[in-house]
């Protein structure tokens, strides 16, 4: 089992960056691929990015290809999503999640409580 917080939201201007952090517990962290999720108000929770164990892979939901980048500090138990030329649509509770398998879906085991992220015009 893991358990997850998330940290480094908050308010920025359109085109500012942000690094979002998700520090996991337990000693098994190596072991599950991370992902990156968010939920907009009233829309459904989308897949932003994901990661396998390794850190060897990624994926990228389309809407942030070019613009997000997700990495992980297995040492640390941490993974991160660092933010660059938010758009005012970025704006969401960004929610890191695990699981043991590498998924492109929301489907995750893990969840932390979510961090907000909103960009001003």
């Amino acid at each position: 089992q893991v358990q997850l917080v998330e940290s480094g939201g908050g308010l920025v201007q359109a085109g500012g960056s942000l690094r979002l952090s998700c520090a996991a517990s337990g000693r098994t962290f190596s072991r599950y691929a991370m992902g990156w999720l968010r939920q907009a108000p009233g829309k459904e929770r989308d897949l932003v990015a994901a990661i396998n164990w390794t850190g060897s892979r990624t994926y990228y939901a389309d809407s942030v290809k070019g613009r997000f980048t997700i990495s992980r500090d297995n040492a640390k138990n941490t993974v991160y999503l660092q933010m660059n030329s938010l758009k005012v649509e970025d704006t969401a509770v960004y929610y890191c999640a695990a699981d043991l398998r590498m998924i492109t879906t929301t489907d995750y085991d893990y969840w932390g409580q979510g961090t907000q992220v909103t960009v001003a015009s």
